[in-house]
């Protein structure tokens, strides 16, 4: 069995159809009939309901949102995981991840960490940025940021879903971390061009210094401290550092990554 947690979101339902014939549970913390998986209800906040879920020789993805629990009840999950006599974990984290560093870099980081020492056949996947963020970040057609002008590394969701598909039916192999980028890296200038030519209509990108964007967040409702580190992240990720591309995602499922092109072209309509 393939238990997969994050279910509902864009990964998971995604890898969630992917797996289609391979016998897997969909781990949701309310009912949701709309997935194209048998799901089970269980809850990162009480670890041991997705422990029970395990049995020796199952396969699981190991995915869900960054929140104050992240860290502990990743590790909890990853122990029971171990209990059980799971076959392999499928992580997802983020590119750059290391204990230590800022926001959801460190904590990925502090979990992938505690996996490689967990005894359990592991991969973590490391993916750049989210294209399917892009939507709710271009408000209005204008998109506000620290990045600079540096290339910045996004890859679509659903990539991501192929690569753990192929990972959780193969063979399993020795532990490694895949860092996955999309297709070309773009400035956020660039990226703003490739949405205005989609849509047929103006969008742009307006840099801000670290401080600016730090007020910025703050009035849209982000409290500080978190602001001004998401700020100094933004800074950060596009110096430069998120700019280089891998093959792996080709590499792992035998195509491409997928383009600006088809990203824009399947989700136009999320741009409003």
């Amino acid at each position: 069995m393939i238990v997969i947690t994050g279910a509902t979101g864009n990964i998971g339902r995604a890898l969630a159809r992917r797996l289609h014939g391979h016998d897997p549970l969909a781990v949701v913390r309310r009912p949701a009939d709309d997935l194209e998986s048998r799901y089970a209800i269980a809850d990162f906040d009480r670890p041991e309901t997705i422990g029970d879920l395990l049995s020796p020789g199952d396969r699981l993805f190991l995915n869900s949102g960054i929140w104050p629990g992240f860290v502990a009840a990743h590790r909890a999950v990853i122990d029971l995981a171990a209990k059980a006599g799971v076959a392999q974990i499928v992580a997802v984290s983020v590119r750059g991840a290391a204990p230590g560093r800022r926001l959801g870099m460190g904590l990925h980081g502090l979990v992938d960490a505690h996996l490689k020492e967990s005894g359990v056949p592991y991969a973590i996947l490391r993916p750049s940025g989210f294209m399917q963020t892009l939507p709710r970040d271009f408000r209005d057609g204008t998109m506000y940021g620290a990045y600079g002008s540096a290339g910045v590394n996004y890859i679509d969701t659903r990539d991501i879903a192929d690569v753990a598909a192929a990972l959780l039916t193969a063979p399993v192999g020795p532990g490694r971390v895949y860092e996955l980028t999309g297709p070309r890296s773009l400035s956020h200038d660039g990226i703003a061009a490739e949405i205005g030519k989609a849509l047929g209509r103006a969008a742009r990108y307006v840099n801000l210094s670290v401080p600016e964007m730090a007020a910025h967040l703050e009035r849209q409702g982000i409290p500080q401290p978190f602001a001004g580190e998401l700020a100094a992240l933004q800074a950060e990720t596009g110096d430069g550092s998120w700019e280089p591309t891998t093959t792996a995602v080709a590499d792992l499922t035998g195509h491409a990554p997928r383009s600006w092109q088809e990203f824009l072209a399947d989700h136009r309509h999320l741009f409003a």
